[in-house]
């Protein structure tokens, strides 16, 4: 019934109502979902069967299957229609990386400029009124 693949309701906890897919079997009462949490906000997390309702969708995935494997098979197999949800706008990764910069043949991170905080600004105006 709750097979590897099968797409299921949660019906309980902070997630209820969600959809979700069933990735792994722990044991006779557990299953490991996920949603992706990027498509259905489901975090992948083990889940008691009773808290799930199975509906008539089911994908071919592995065992085990990558939220990005999962994303794949929900585009293949027409999911976002079937379900209407709404497809994730992935932005690309060049963004979430950290610029490298090389000097004397040892890579360094550039780290981001800080911006000056309301008590410093607050510190700095009093600084200013006081040398007057």
């Amino acid at each position: 019934m709750f097979e590897i693949g099968r797409m299921c309701v949660k019906t309980a906890g902070r997630e209820a109502g969600k959809y979700c897919v069933v990735v792994d079997t722990v044991d006779k009462d557990f299953v490991i979902v996920t949603g992706p949490k990027l498509v259905t906000g489901v975090k992948r997390r083990r889940c008691n069967k009773r808290h799930l309702e199975p509906i008539p969708i089911k994908i071919s995935i592995n065992k085990g299957a990558s939220d990005e494997d999962i994303m794949k098979a929900y585009e293949k197999e027409g999911v976002y229609e079937k379900l209407k949800i709404e497809k994730p706008k992935i932005e690309g990764k060049e963004k979430e990386k950290k610029e490298v910069k090389k000097e004397g043949g040892k890579e360094k991170k550039e780290k981001p400029e800080k911006k000056a905080s309301k008590k410093s600004s607050a510190k700095a105006k009093k600084e200013g009124k006081a040398k007057k």
